[in-house]
């Protein structure tokens, strides 16, 4: 078996052993899990902080939005190289690209590792119409000489940007659905840990079923077998670490999940919307207490101002103020009045519209 580099995987794996807890991810999210919305996620639950000698909150892991690497090697790179900004209260941070040409993701992935990213993770499930057609996401998982092709890529391409740096190369890991029209084990996810991966995110549905049925969290047990049995017979070789990904509300269904299926940690996609404390717990505080109380109407609503501002300041140049509304809807839910308010935000174009929207709705 090919030989990988683990990088920062090694060490987190070890702390959330350490703390008796699963390792906690945050998904990449189109035009959702943006730098703006990463650093209100990273203040928001404590990353990083030390708080009475104990670490507190944050995911584990982060990642960027999902970039084309065909893209990044194209003259109007500027643009999408912003995609993947980050700042430090946001590591370990990893890049997430797509492609269907080995030779783009070498170019790609030799400018991610100098960019300073602690990790790259290549997108294999998108069931994107427009990714599809390029050949790249879950087209791939109909492709799986091209997909080694690809690994094996960007694999060069970190290596050399650190044989440059004179530092390890950062690890090369994978996010992929179970199939492509039907559960497909034995066959793509075998040959996925095959490869030699530091880490898997398996989101638990075929690219047929999208997101139209429950994931299968039932199915992630047999997943963790096969990686246990490809690896029994070389344990000198560090085990493919597995994250499960789909339907996980939080952190405390993140455990309960792990517990029953073996896998290494989870990866928050949707349970994220409107709910950037989702990571705010002790690291040494039983899960079963982790939650806090749930924020104030008035702190919901002063967090996704700041969220709006800070949006409109990083990207505001680039993307469409559009992209903000669909966080309104997840932000102001779950009380009365809020439809009303949701649909007085949703005629906003600004920032200060949206202050000033908010601040007349506390003052009622």
């Amino acid at each position: 078996m090919s030989k990988t580099h683990f990088g920062f995987w090694k060490d987190i794996l070890g702390q959330s052993q350490k703390e008796d807890r699963p390792i906690f991810t945050l998904a990449p999210m189109a035009n959702v899990t943006d730098v703006a919305f990463r650093h209100i996620i990273a203040v928001q639950s404590g990353m990083g902080k030390i708080v009475d000698g104990v670490a507190v909150g944050g995911p584990d892991v982060m990642w960027t939005e999902f970039v084309s690497a065909d893209g990044l090697c194209s003259a109007g790179r500027e643009v999408l190289i912003r995609d993947l900004a980050y700042d430090e209260s946001q590591r370990p941070i990893v890049a997430q690209l797509f492609t269907a040409h080995p030779e783009k993701m070498f170019q790609a992935a030799r400018l991610v590792a100098q960019l300073g990213f602690d990790g790259l993770d290549i997108n294999m499930g998108c069931p994107d119409r427009s990714v599809e057609k390029q050949g790249a996401g879950a087209a791939l998982m109909k492709n799986p000489p091209l997909a080694k092709e690809i690994i094996e890529a960007a694999r060069t391409g970190v290596a050399e940007s650190a044989k440059q740096k004179k530092s390890k190369p950062i690890p090369v890991s994978v996010k992929t659905r179970l199939g492509y029209n039907k559960v497909d084990i034995e066959g793509w996810i075998r040959f996925l840990l095959e490869q030699n991966l530091p880490a898997l995110i398996v989101h638990l549905r075929t690219r047929k079923e999208m997101s139209d049925v429950p994931a299968h969290w039932e199915l992630m047990e047999k997943i963790v077998k096969l990686r246990n049995s490809i690896f029994a017979d070389d344990m000198s070789t560090d085990r493919t670490i597995i994250l499960g990904n789909g339907d996980v509300a939080s952190l405390t269904d993140a455990t309960t999940k792990v517990a029953k299926s073996g896998a290494d940690g989870v990866m928050f996609g949707r349970a994220i919307f409107g709910n950037p404390w989702l990571f705010n717990y002790s690291h040494q505080t039983p899960l079963t207490s982790l939650l806090s109380p749930s924020p104030s109407i008035s702190e919901r609503l002063r967090v996704m101002v700041e969220h709006t501002f800070l949006f409109e300041k990083m990207l505001g140049d680039i993307k469409s103020f559009a992209l903000m509304k669909k966080h309104y809807k997840a932000y102001v839910n779950g009380w009365d009045g809020a439809k009303e308010l949701r649909m007085r935000l949703m005629e906003a174009s600004s920032a200060t519209e949206i202050a000033d929207i908010v601040h007349k709705y506390l003052q009622e």
